[in-house]
């Protein structure tokens, strides 16, 4: 696993080893063999594709208790093999059952914030709890899957406003609403405001409470106000497209790392992982870095994966940006390549700092940034 561009001999070996394994596959005699499915799926998935929970669920169905080289050894009792087996499979099947019942929680939630009759919404429920109960899945850790499932949620509903389903009256109001917060007194443009608005409202005061129980500390205001940095950067992209104007590449990241939509689910759930956070551990440095690299790594992906689309749709993006700013020397191949170039510096930096053992962010929240971008690369 290389950290760092100056790992030159470990990035030669890595080239090399995937080089055996792809001619190793492509020969005959190890498409027989035990192998083979192994092989393939390390190909096929990197370690920075792959969700933890998802793995344990593979694992349990290809593991051959009668023919496991790992654990053969003459310290194991006869039929360990089995029970540890056995011991997965009810771990797993008892995780399922209270993944079930949060997801049937979630969606009578949605109902009760009448999401679910926002015509310009996406309904992504399912996909956002996966994405946490993947990642987050220690039973004891529902109230962090919740928040990230719900938050996850809201964002979509949000950018779905922003992009096809809101006025610029109506965002103006939603984002008036978010400053005043309590002192709002109900002036809503019109329905679709009064929903979104009453769903970040509601849910952001709720998991707040929960948040600063835990943290034995107030940090409601702070998960407001990454909402409302989330809304006024959106708000920005929304008036460059208005106004048709064209940005400069830094300009279009520094507002795109927020834009994407990554803190309102990855920061508050850092609240409810376990530590506490204190207030110098959110000004911090290193805080902001694991931010900044794991949103560029999923704003730049998702801009070169959807830039067809955006491109019909006359949305500006970083691989358009590359293009126009080049002057015509650059091709959208090209800039497809300078920006995976950046996906993967930055993804390189980001899991420096999440092994790195000094630092200001502990460790189980600075794997939540990791988490986040093995789902925005899959």
């Amino acid at each position: 696993v290389s950290i760092s561009e100056n790992e030159l001999i470990l990035d030669s070996i890595g080239s090399w080893s995937g080089s055996l394994l792809k001619e190793r596959v492509c020969s005959n005699g190890v498409q027989k063999t035990p192998t083979f499915e192994e092989m393939d799926y390390a190909l096929k998935f990197p370690f920075y594709t792959t969700l933890e929970r998802l793995d344990h669920k593979r694992n349990i169905e290809h593991f051959d208790a009668k023919d496991s080289q790992m654990l053969k050894t003459e310290y194991l009792l006869p039929h360990a093999n089995q029970d540890i087996l056995a011991l997965a499979v009810e771990d797993f099947s008892t995780s399922q059952s209270i993944y079930h019942d949060e997801l049937n929680y979630l969606d009578s939630w949605v109902k009760d914030k009448k999401l679910d009759q926002l015509p310009f919404a996406r309904q992504k429920l399912t996909y956002c709890y996966l994405s946490a109960a993947a990642t987050i899945f220690p039973p004891e850790l529902s109230e962090a899957r919740i928040a990230w499932a719900k938050n996850g949620v809201l964002t979509t509903v949000v950018d779905d406003f922003f992009d096809l389903g809101g006025s610029k009256e109506e965002l103006e109001n939603l984002i008036a609403l978010v400053e005043k917060w309590d002192e709002h007194h109900q002036e809503f443009y019109s329905e679709q405001v009064r929903i979104v608005f009453s769903a970040i409202y509601t849910t952001v005061n709720q998991l707040g409470a929960k948040a600063s129980a835990l943290q034995d500390r107030d940090v409601t205001k702070h998960l407001i106000d990454i909402w409302l940095c989330l809304l006024r950067s959106m708000m920005t992209e929304a008036e460059w497209q208005r106004i048709k104007y064209v940005p400069t590449m830094e300009d279009y990241m520094a507002n795109a790392v927020v834009s994407f939509a990554l803190g309102p689910i990855v920061l508050p759930t850092l609240y409810f992982v376990g530590p506490k956070l204190q207030e110098d551990v959110i000004e911090d440095h290193e805080y902001n870095e694991l931010f900044r690299l794991m949103s560029t790594c999923g704003r730049l992906l998702n801009d070169s994966q959807g830039f067809e689309r955006e491109n019909v749709d006359g949305k500006l993006n970083s691989i358009s940006l590359l293009v126009h700013h080049s002057g015509g020397s650059m091709s959208i191949e090209e800039a497809k390549r300078v920006a995976q170039k950046s996906i993967d510096t930055s993804r390189r930096n980001l899991l420096g700092l999440v092994l790195r053992e000094q630092g200001a962010v502990p460790r189980p929240c600075k794997q939540l940034f990791w988490k986040m971008c093995k789902i925005v690369h899959m």
